[in-house]
């Protein structure tokens, strides 16, 4: 859950305090879990709440894209064809984490969210108050622009 908050925030203080809250939150409002889904699943889901909370009393102000016109194509997303080398895969999964660090918040969340957390761009949307076209324009623009620090 820590590291929910922390890919979320890119924080770390920030992170253990929300993740603080949201625990105190969940254990406050125990008696409403149902049993719908998992605990973790409901523990995850007041986390990531929590977390975008946080990050709207910081303003983060996500750019509507439907209301902007851009003159760049992201073009087609095709998967790498070549596996990747699983001997490295720690240090490129470090690699990746010090990016992702680096990416502006909108971006970060964006991609947090739908590749680590599997939210749609529905749901991304309904979470950041933005339109599902901004969701996926963000998740688009995110992942080009980490795949430029990572190069």
């Amino acid at each position: 859950m820590y590291n929910v908050c922390l890919r979320i925030l890119n924080h770390e203080a920030e992170a253990e305090d929300v993740l603080q809250e949201a625990f105190m939150d969940a254990f406050s409002h125990i008696g409403s879990f149902r049993g719908q889904s998992t605990f973790g699943a409901w523990l995850k889901q007041i986390v990531v709440n929590r977390a975008i909370n946080h990050l709207r009393s910081r303003r983060l102000e996500l750019v509507d894209m439907e209301s902007n016109r851009f003159g760049e194509d992201d073009g087609p997303d095709f998967a790498d064809p070549e596996p990747y080398d699983e001997d490295g895969v720690q240090l490129e999964v470090d690699r990746v984490r010090r990016a992702m660090q680096l990416l502006p918040e909108g971006y970060r969340v964006v991609l947090s969210l739908y590749l680590f957390e599997g939210y749609d761009h529905e749901e991304i949307g309904n979470v950041l108050n933005i339109s599902e076209t901004t969701s996926r324009t963000q998740y688009l623009r995110g992942k080009k622009r980490l795949l430029e620090l990572l190069n």
